[in-house]
Order: C-alpha cells, then structure tokens, then sequence
C-alpha cells in the first residue's frame, strides 16, 4: 500500500506520534499528514496509516493505535507506544531508506528499538517515570520534544499544526543520528575486533582513528586490555576502558602523578617527551606523536598492572 494520507491526532503533540512521523514521511514523501480526531479520517481505509489515534491496532488495515483495551504489548509484556508499533512495522524499510546496508539491519533495528523506541514508548505509557533521572527529566528527549508545544494562550488556530511540522523537522535530526550512531558501532566494531586479533595479548590496544571500541572487547573476551591508543586530528589520545556500560569505573587508570597536568609538567612527570595532557581524572590522555602516546601507555600498564588483576 502506498498511503496518501498520514493521519494521527490534532492538538497537542507527543514523542510517539511526532517520531513515527519522522518514519513514515520519509518512506511515503508523497503522503500528507492530517492530523485530526474526526471519523471521516480515523477510520481505516485503503489511501491512509493512522497511528496513534483510531481506538485500534491492526496491521492490515493501516491502523497502529495503542490507547485501547488489549492494545498490544512486546513479548516481555511492556507496552508499545505508537512509535514502538511504527518502528516494529516499518523501521527495516525506513532503514533501508537510509542506506543502512542490508547486513547490518536486523542489529540496527533491534539496538535501535532497545536503546531509542523503547524509552519512548515506556515513557508515553508512564511505564517509565523520567523524574527518576533528577534534574534531568526535563532534558529526556519526550519531555524536549514537548516544549516546542504552542503556549497554552497561543490564539492562532494553525499553532498545532505549524508548531508540529516545526518539531518534526527537529525530531527527524534525533533519529537520524541515533541510527547513525548504531550503524557506526557496527562498522566500529569489525575494525575493533581486526586490531585485538593483531594485538594479542598486549595491554595496549592501537586502532586506526577514535571509534567506539568497549562492545567489541567485551564481545573479544579481550579482558586483558587496559588501554587503548589511537590518532586524532593533530594528535594522539590514550584512553582507558570501561568496566561496564553503565559508570565510569575503568579497569586501569592512568598514574595518580599525572592528573590534571599539561606540557612540560607533564613531561616531567611521566618522562616522556611530547606528553601534552592528562585529565585530572585519570581515565584520558594525549601526546603529540604516536611514540609519545604508546610510551606513555607502557608507563601506565606498568604501574597499573598489580592493580588490574
């Protein structure tokens, strides 16, 4: 089916609607969204997808609704919002759309479902509280997404409406880089796990550029890393790795005695020429020369060695 009409709910908008919006505008350009609660429009038929109002959820007939009674669930029994039903139906042909190669798909969708839909759809639902993040809820990208609501006094009968095709704009930035970003650590990935075959069983991990590189150690097994070293534009960086996903506990920091030095201070301390910066909290470092930087790592494996296990 390809849909003439886009239609979801008119006045106020939510995350769930505005990014499944971002999905179907761009595998259906030609479509018009209409947002509206009249029948005439919520009513299946064969020119539409209604999402997100309708009272249903029926694949079939172009209708993804999850605001009634037995509206669906995922298999873990955590409710869907319309975005998580979108993405379920027609995020692999979205992804396509964007030139996501057709081997990496499947992870992209999954990783892209577990780490960006499914907060949304928990967070629609109020399976997920965002006030359990602080002084952050505010910044979660549902609660962002909602301030580029009209004001409550705005006069103007088109405010909705302009104001959602504004945030779509904006929303479409969010996903688009969020699937880019998961694309990238699959490409990140092969290179990672090409140079820890080539380091074997070295403390010190050197890759080509700056990449995200815990994934695929943790999928290496490669617990005997402590550091990883890699160029950047003008220089090269020393890095530790994480003990986890989640925290800043690394499996080695670099030396106490370098901490929040630069220059020639720190080339006094760590004895070596081209040594440029430490962070004062241990867990990065750079070098003007890649001899610099390795020499620097040798250091910091030495004296972190006994304490790494």
């Amino acid at each position: 089916m390809t849909p003439s009409y886009l239609v979801t709910h008119s006045g106020g908008f939510h995350a769930d609607e505005l990014l499944s919006s971002v999905v179907l505008t761009c595998l259906f350009p030609e479509a018009r969204i209409v947002r509206s609660r009249n029948a005439e429009w919520t009513t299946p038929g064969a020119d539409r997808i209604i999402y997100d109002v309708g009272g249903l959820y029926d694949p079939a007939a172009g209708i993804f609704d999850h605001h009634q009674r037995g509206a669906p669930v995922r298999e873990d029994g955590r409710p869907y919002s319309s975005f998580g039903l979108i993405w379920k139906h027609y995020g692999a042909g979205y992804l396509a759309e964007l030139g996501v190669p057709e081997t990496h798909i499947s992870a992209v969708h999954a990783a892209f479902d577990a780490k960006f839909v499914l907060p949304v759809d928990l967070t629609d639902n109020g399976a997920l509280d965002p006030s359990i993040a602080g002084e952050l809820a505010g910044l979660t990208l549902p609660a962002l997404l909602e301030t580029l609501k009209p004001v409550f006094d705005a006069k103007d009968p088109d405010a909705d409406d302009r104001a959602f095709h504004a945030a779509l704009s904006i929303a479409r930035s969010f996903v688009e880089a969020g699937i880019a970003t998961q694309d990238a650590k699959l490409r990140a990935e092969a290179l990672v796990l090409k140079a820890i075959g080539e380091a074997g069983r070295q403390r010190v991990l050197e890759l080509p550029m700056g990449m995200p590189f815990r994934a695929a150690i943790v999928r290496a097994k490669a617990d005997h890393l402590l550091f990883v070293v890699h160029p950047r534009e003008n220089d090269w960086c020393l890095t530790g790795i994480r003990r986890a996903d989640e925290g800043f506990e690394l499996r080695a920091d670099l030396p106490e005695a370098w901490a929040g030095l630069t220059g020639r201070e720190l080339e006094r301390a760590c004895g070596v020429e081209g040594a440029t910066f430490c962070h004062k909290g241990r867990f990065v470092a750079a070098a003007k020369t890649r001899e610099a930087a390795l020499a620097m790592a040798q250091i910091a494996v030495e004296q972190a060695h006994p304490l790494a296990g």
